[in-house]
Order: C-alpha cells, then sequence, then structure tokens
C-alpha cells in the first residue's frame, strides 16, 4: 500500500476520534445538565478580580453536598465535592475587567470560605439564592454555615 494512503487512513482516524470525543462531551454534559438541581457554576481558585484562574463548569446538589464537574472533561466524577457545614459565602459582587468575558454573560461573583482550594464561584442570581436557601437549609443539629 503506498504511504499516501496510510496518511490518508490516519487523518481519516483522527477526524473519527475527535468526532467520537466531541460526541461524548456532548452526551455527558446533557445528562449532567438533566440531573436534578444542576446549573452552571464557575470556580475560580485565585483571590481578587482578575480573568485568570476561572474554570468553566456545572454543579449538581447531592444531599449535603455540591458537586462540581468540569465543563471541558470526559471524567464522571466530581472535580470537586463542597460541603454544605463546611461552606460559606462571604460576599457577592458584579464580574468588573477581563472576568466579564472570564464567565458566563448574567453571573454574579461569590466569594467564599471552604475546605477545597476554591475562592470564588461565578453563577446566576438565582442560582445564588438557590445556593443560599440550601446553605440556610442544614437539618437540625448541623452548624449552620455563614450566609452573606
Amino acid at each position: 500500500m503506498p504511504l499516501w494512503l496510510w496518511a490518508v487512513d490516519l487523518v481519516l482516524a483522527a477526524i473519527a476520534l475527535t468526532v467520537v470525543l466531541l460526541a461524548v462531551l456532548v452526551l455527558r454534559r446533557r445528562y449532567l445538565a438533566r440531573t436534578l438541581g444542576a446549573f452552571d457554576l464557575s470556580i475560580n481558585k485565585r483571590d481578587g478580580a482578575s480573568a485568570q484562574g476561572w474554570t468553566l463548569g456545572l454543579a449538581v446538589y447531592r444531599g449535603s453536598t455540591l458537586e462540581w464537574y468540569r465543563t471541558f472533561s470526559l471524567r464522571l466524577r466530581p472535580a470537586y465535592r463542597f460541603s454544605r457545614d463546611a461552606m460559606a459565602v462571604d460576599g457577592r459582587r458584579d464580574p468588573v475587567g477581563g472576568e466579564v468575558h472570564a464567565v458566563h454573560d448574567g453571573h454574579v461573583v461569590v466569594t467564599t470560605r471552604n475546605p477545597t482550594p476554591v475562592q470564588q464561584l461565578a453563577l446566576t442570581p438565582a442560582a445564588l439564592t438557590g445556593l443560599l436557601a440550601w446553605l440556610e437549609a442544614s437539618p437540625p443539629g448541623q452548624r449552620v454555615s455563614t450566609v452573606l
């Protein structure tokens, strides 16, 4: 078989693999988005107003934990788990400077304290209301986290 046919086969195989990976990413995202209590949530491990460090993702409420999944990942397990009794919200603000382009349109930035390296969250005002209600609705006997 001529060398150019091998090259064509390799290019076609690479294209097919890319299409399959994109399809898996789309199916994973749709599966997670259809889960009850799922919403768009971007995270930042850095403190302060900067466009650097923001990672797009999707969060899902699971009992007393909030699970966060990266948007562009094939992993089925959450990248971070935020425990309700160990999370506190310190404040909120609108995105400024380069952050406007780093997070989804219409999202607000929330500063948090929790055991993970995540310092800030970006979510819609409606999702923030849900997050604050979830934090305040801890079962009897558990420590209630500080909320705004």
